[in-house]
């Protein structure tokens, strides 16, 4: 009996001592820390980049109506990084476009499409829907364009003659050419943004710097004599180009106002558009006259990776003369550039 209750007492001991571990565990847990996840990183950099690569081509055989086998190839770029943090916002935009053109009756190959393009605005919220801001902006070519003309035959040349490639190349007329022209502006002002897919800046502090680093070109992009020098001393050869351009300076100051208006809208998810008008003022000479750039593009998406692409471009700028066999010293005129095309699209997008 005594043996028995010994045990007893020995089993109840432990049971209460059980019940105290298992007690002190619970208090331990209820006061142990949640274990919870780490909050994520805030994300302020957007960054994305459209690129297509575009094509067309045209056959004819025995058609009536006339036409040359041609072959179109041009490439674009759209690329942008955006950054935004409490009243910050950051946003840069970078487009490339340039294309060549193949076509039978010229044995070269010409050069139809070419733009860089580099806009970067920095604002600092004000309100809802506006913002102070700064805004850079730079325009510019990567090659040198021309107008094709049709060679002359030489003297003495008999029925049977053809120009050869030496030929349409000696007929071609310079227009362009890396820095020439190019320009590059930075604006005060600030920015309306009334929703997602508007934005208007309105700068009327802007200034800078047009180019034009040919020599040939300057006269015909109203660029400014040097000192001592006046426009009788100009001299140009038979395509209209200088042949001391020297005596013109290679780059112009200009100061005045600007409005930016750019809107993009998707319609759906295979259809949406885009467009930009720019509009300057210079306050110092001839502020009357306004400067117009105005870019519009409209993209169908027909298959996942393919697209149908039609963009257009109008240029007027009264500093810019247009030579031509009409005006051989040069005329003001409106200038336009239309593209229908068809090709591969890819945008690879931040995370």
């Amino acid at each position: 009996m005594a043996l028995a209750a010994s045990a007893f007492t020995i089993a109840a001991m432990g049971q209460n001592d059980v019940r105290d571990v298992a007690a002190q565990a619970a208090a331990a847990l209820a006061e142990a820390p949640e274990n919870t996840a780490p909050a994520p990183k805030p994300v302020y950099w957007t960054k994305s980049a459209m690129t297509q690569l575009n094509f067309v081509q045209s056959s004819f055989s025995n058609w009536a109506k006339g036409g040359n086998n041609n072959i179109a190839v041009s490439s674009y770029i759209d690329a942008q990084a955006n950054y935004a943090k409490d009243n910050i916002s950051w946003k840069n935009r970078l487009q490339l476009d340039y294309g060549l053109l193949y076509s039978e009756d010229k044995p070269i190959i010409q050069k139809n499409k070419d733009r860089i393009l580099f806009e970067s605005t920095f604002g600092y919220k004000a309100t809802k829907h506006m913002n102070y801001s700064a805004t850079f902006t730079f325009l510019n070519q990567f090659a040198s364009g021309y107008v094709y003309g049709t060679p002359s035959a030489p003297a003495g040349a008999t029925d049977d003659w053809s120009p050869s490639k030496s030929d349409w190349k000696n007929a071609r007329v310079l227009k362009s050419a890396l820095f020439s022209p190019a320009n590059i502006t930075l604006g005060l002002g600030i920015d309306w943004v009334p929703n997602e897919w508007l934005t208007v800046n309105v700068a009327p502090l802007t200034g800078g710097f047009t180019i034009v680093s040919n020599e040939k070109l300057r006269a015909n992009y109203g660029m400014d004599l040097k000192s001592g020098h006046d426009a009788s001393e100009a001299v140009k050869d038979d395509k209209g180009l200088l042949v001391n351009g020297y005596i013109y300076r290679a780059a112009r100051f200009e100061f005045g106002a600007q409005i930016k208006a750019a809107a993009k809208i998707k319609i759906n998810d295979n259809f949406e558009g885009s467009t930009q008008l720019i509009l300057f003022s210079n306050y110092l000479d001839k502020p009357q006259n306004i400067r117009v750039n105005w870019d519009n593009r409209l993209m169908w998406k027909v298959a996942k990776y393919f697209t149908l692409n039609l963009t257009t471009s109008l240029i007027y700028d009264d500093k810019v003369l247009i030579v031509d066999d009409s005006h051989p010293a040069g005329h003001r005129a409106i200038q336009f550039n239309e593209a229908l095309q068809f090709g591969f699209t890819y945008t690879f997008t931040s995370k």
